[in-house]
């Protein structure tokens, strides 16, 4: 019973997470219609037909990587992590886009320019356009879920253009995946008509080359979207300029140097950055107003007594500005929740 209660718990935690319905949507869709397109293939002998069989197998396969990499994403950090394992997302989206690629471009290309240089006969069945016209309306469903998704949760004012070049590369993978499936069925449709109405096969084998590379198209573009993640990244300038701002405007910090920043997950950042101290604030912090002169009077003549309080008061220093460095580190991660860690360091 408990680990009934778990599973269900983790599941409707899974709900909430960036991907996790389109993936879900996408997986289940494509599944069905990958046995449904290879039965079309079976009956036809269709290079086309064979071009989205492996095209929805290959989605299929890359959409239960994106689901691998939604759940490892969620780990918890540990001592092999500090700071969580975010980045597994866009990893896992890397070898989904490389399985596009080589699997479902590179078998699809081979195959349709196989049959251009050796045409086969193809037996024209009803049942091939009925399979098609279902594979249409299911990758348009789950094409629809995925971007219902990533514009729901685009930035106030973010054109269609500006949503897909700064989405999660998770819903990103199935948009493009599904909706060049929209289109595979499409030129797939038109590819079989035309070869069954001119009595050539060629028409068939050329839909499956431009299915293809349409495929290694999409592959690319994921790639480079998910490597940008890994290893370029770092966080939006606007971020950048506000946090440096609300530094420069504590009157204990003089100036901010080599401020650096990293992806730690989807949407969460890691900033660092050295700060120089500004000398006569950090006096007035540490001289709390007429103390100081009132010290001066006690110890004056009693150097043994002053040497004992230059000691405490420079032991004052490290805590005074460490008090200050972690106030503007939660000041800064109130008003900006994107930057999750932040690591001020004086220079």
């Amino acid at each position: 019973m408990n680990n009934i209660k778990k599973l269900k718990s983790g599941v409707v935690g899974y709900k909430n997470e960036p991907g996790f319905i389109s993936v879900t949507a996408a997986l289940a869709g494509n599944f069905v219609i990958t046995i449904l397109k290879t039965i079309g293939f079976a009956v036809s002998g269709s290079s086309s037909l064979f071009s989205e069989a492996v095209h929805s197998f290959a989605d299929t396969s890359n959409q239960a990587l994106l689901m691998v990499g939604i759940v490892k994403s969620r780990r918890a950090p540990d001592e092999g992590s500090s700071y969580g394992y975010g980045l597994e997302r866009f990893f896992w989206a890397l070898i989904s886009a490389c399985g596009v690629f080589f699997v479902g471009a590179g078998i699809t290309i081979y195959h349709g320019v196989s049959v251009l240089l050796h045409p086969e006969e193809i037996s024209f069945e009803p049942i091939v356009f009925i399979i098609l016209l279902i594979s249409f309306i299911v990758e348009l469903a789950t094409f629809s879920v995925a971007f219902r998704e990533l514009w729901k949760k685009r930035r106030e004012g973010d054109t269609v253009r500006e949503a897909l070049a700064l989405g999660d590369p998770t819903v990103l993978a199935v948009v493009y995946e599904d909706g060049v499936a929209v289109l595979g069925v499409f030129i797939a449709a038109v590819s079989v008509g035309l070869s069954y109405v001119t009595g050539n096969p060629s028409w068939d084998a050329a839909g499956s080359v431009v299915i293809g590379v349409l495929l290694a198209w999409v592959a690319v573009v994921l790639i480079l979207k998910n490597k940008r993640f890994l290893v370029e990244k770092s966080i939006p300038e606007d971020v950048k300029e506000r946090i440096i701002e609300m530094l420069e405007a504590d009157p204990m910090i003089e100036r901010v140097y080599d401020f650096k920043s990293s992806v730690v997950e989807l949407g969460k950042y890691r900033a660092k950055c050295e700060v120089e101290v500004n000398g006569s604030a950090l006096f007035k912090e540490l001289s709390n107003g007429e103390m100081l002169k009132d010290d001066y009077e006690t110890i004056k003549e009693d150097y043994p007594e002053f040497v004992r309080y230059m000691v405490d008061y420079t032991d004052r220093v490290p805590r005074v500005i460490g008090t200050r460095i972690d106030e503007l580190e939660a000041r800064i991660q109130k008003e900006v929740p994107s930057v999750k860690h932040i690591d001020i360091e004086i220079n």
